[in-house]
C-alpha cells in the first residue's frame, strides 16, 4: 500500500464518520477534530473504521501521533510496511 492509497484510505474513513466532508476540507497539518468538526466519539468511531479497513490498531497511547491528517497517514504507513 502505497501512500495514496493510504490518504484515500483516511479519507474514506474520515467520510465514514464525517460524510460531508471532502478532501479539499481537510488541512494537512491541522487537528483532524477541529478541521473536521468531529466529537471525540467521532474520532473513536474514526479510529475503530481505519482498524477494520487496515487492520492497524491505534493504542491510546499513540493518539497524539494521529491528531493530524498527515500524522495519521505517517503512522499507518509506518505500520503497514
Amino acid at each position: 500500500m502505497n501512500q495514496d492509497d493510504i490518504r484515500a484510505l483516511v479519507i474514506t474513513a474520515i467520510q465514514s464518520v464525517a460524510p460531508e466532508i471532502t478532501a479539499e476540507d481537510i488541512e494537512p497539518d491541522e487537528d483532524l477534530r477541529d478541521t473536521c468538526d468531529l466529537d471525540s466519539m467521532d474520532y473513536l468511531n474514526l479510529l475503530s473504521a481505519l482498524k477494520k479497513s487496515c487492520g492497524v490498531n491505534i493504542p491510546e497511547t499513540d493518539y497524539p501521533k494521529v491528531r493530524t491528517f498527515t500524522g495519521m497517514v505517517d503512522y499507518l504507513n509506518k505500520h503497514l510496511t
